[in-house]
């Protein structure tokens, strides 16, 4: 596989026109569109047919389902009624909270929305039946061609719906990316993180919400203004307790969006306050804050404008954010440029990609516990060159991403457990050898090895050369990976020389 490095700024996603095509025929979105309208028909994606395949790999449809097109369910559809917003993202029978709590994310800004969410499309004159969607993928832009043929039972959409039964916007989202990993299924269950790099090609970091740093209202109040996108969630102890509701309304086990945050002036003083959004849009918090809390009542009404304080049941309520803090576990933040969040000034980060493959027999050594085939993974050099402003040190994150897994779940494929190792590396560039990693401690490594998609962590290290290593947790399990390194100021990385060539036992594999 070619290794690809590329230094550029992730700060502005690339134009739309610059998303690859991906439909099999070989044909843009507009190519396909013309062709529809000089026949006279409207498009039937072929690699994405409305049948059970396109909605379950291990399942029958629990009632039978038909695929109508929007026209055929309500006599005006639009595309987008009055902006796209979040009361446009009410979950269906999907267990895809993960997916809708990103979507909602997506809404509050415009220009990554539009980005995702090409806004030249509706049902108006030229209308052909055909929409398009763009998602990131490992460091490309990648333009997912539907028709929109959407599954309902009785007149009514089966999965994701806007509270207006008239708009599509955020049902056809949901099936390109059902498209994209393969069908409606293999968007069950998933981390929020993942949807929000998918409409980014940010950079995720997780938040356990009982240890964070001291200033995390500032670190999410600076996330939300520069436009990340931030989720949240309730652990749950058990498989039991997943969707359990909470005496005050939270649903554990679920993903929730985080859409604003704020102070407000309250008997003579600020409570800092945060809004949160179920994607079910229903079912919310009726703790203190709450929509129709007695707290409201001593709040100017300029204030309740300014904060868009309503009472209506759509999901979205507002709470203190000692209350958030203490019922919540998790929050994620997608940095739409990996900024540092620890201070005011805005930065520009390098960014370098490497894609490679751990390989069965050849480059899949496993984490540092196998010895005997560490050494064989791939070894990236990277060079820390200039030290942050005013610091002896070089911030950077390495995330490191597994690829493709939720498409290959129909073949058996879970997400592997994964991790990395930053070893301060000898100044020449061969492969680092097994003795090597026996008598050398890292220097730095993953907080943990997880079977997440994506790995990330921040460091300062000296400036120096150092050897990211990649592994699976396992030895002997193949996929293919994407390693970004997000760097304050200029780094180099490089392939490290060497074949490795090893005789491993022969030993039953599954994927």
């Amino acid at each position: 596989m070619p290794y690809t490095f590329r230094n550029s700024s992730p700060r502005a996603p690339p134009a739309p026109q610059s998303a690859s095509a991906t439909h099999s025929t070989g044909q843009t979105y507009k190519e396909l569109k013309l062709e529809c309208q000089q026949r006279g028909t409207l498009f039937e994606d072929c690699d994405f047919p409305a049948n059970d395949a396109s909605l379950f790999y291990s399942e029958k449809p629990p009632v039978p389902f038909v695929w109508k097109r929007p026209g055929e369910i309500v006599k005006d559809p639009q595309f987008i009624l009055g902006g796209a917003t979040r009361t446009d993202i009410c979950q269906g029978e999907l267990g895809d909270c993960w997916l809708l709590a990103a979507i909602a994310s997506l809404t509050l800004n415009e220009s990554t929305l539009a980005r995702v969410v090409p806004l030249d499309q509706d049902f108006g004159p030229g209308y052909a039946g055909i929409f398009h969607f763009q998602f990131w993928q490992h460091n490309e832009w990648l333009d997912i061609v539907v028709d929109d043929r959407l599954p309902t039972f009785k007149d009514r959409l089966v999965f994701l719906h806007s509270a207006d039964h008239n708009e599509f916007w955020s049902a056809l989202l949901e099936k390109a990316y059902a498209k994209l990993n393969g069908s409606y299924e293999a968007l069950k269950g998933g981390s929020t993180i993942e949807a929000m790099e998918d409409f980014t090609g940010g950079v995720g970091e997780m938040f356990e919400v009982k240890k964070a740093p001291e200033n995390f209202y500032d670190i999410l109040k600076k996330a939300l203004k520069r436009g990340s996108m931030v989720g949240c969630s309730i652990d749950t102890s058990s498989a039991a307790e997943s969707e359990a509701r909470t005496p005050y309304g939270l649903i554990k086990g679920h993903a929730y969006s985080v859409t604003g945050i704020d102070e407000v002036d309250y008997q003579g003083r600020k409570v800092k306050l945060i809004r949160v959004r179920n994607p079910w849009g229903q079912v919310e918090w009726n703790g203190p804050w709450s929509d129709n809390s007695h707290e409201w009542r001593s709040v100017s009404p300029s204030e309740k404008k300014r904060l868009y304080q309503t009472a209506l049941d759509d999901g979205e309520f507002w709470m203190k954010f000692d209350d958030f803090q203490s019922h919540f576990d998790k929050v994620e933040i997608c940095n739409l440029t990996p900024d540092a969040l620890e201070d005011n000034a805005a930065h520009k980060w390098e960014v370098i990609v490497h894609q490679g493959s751990w390989v069965r027999g050849a480059t899949a050594g496993g984490c540092r516990n196998f010895i005997e085939t560490f050494w064989t993974n791939p070894q990236i050099k990277l060079q820390l060159t200039e030290k942050d402003d005013g610091q002896n040190e070089c911030t950077f994150i390495a995330a490191l991403m597994q690829k493709d897994r939720r498409k290959l779940r129909k073949q058996g494929a879970e997400m592997l457990t994964i991790g990395y190792a930053i070893y301060e590396s000898p100044s020449n560039d061969e492969q680092l050898t097994k003795d090597f990693f026996r008598y050398h401690a890292s220097k730095a490594r993953s907080k943990t090895y997880i079977n997440l998609r994506e790995v990330s962590d921040r460091f300062a290290l000296p400036p120096g050369d150092y050897v990211v290593v990649p592994t699976t947790f396992e030895p002997h399990q193949e996929a293919d990976f994407c390693l970004r390194i997000f760097s304050e100021k200029k780094a180099v990385a490089k392939e490290m020389d060497g074949n490795v060539d090893i005789d491993l036992p022969e030993v039953c594999h599954h994927i």
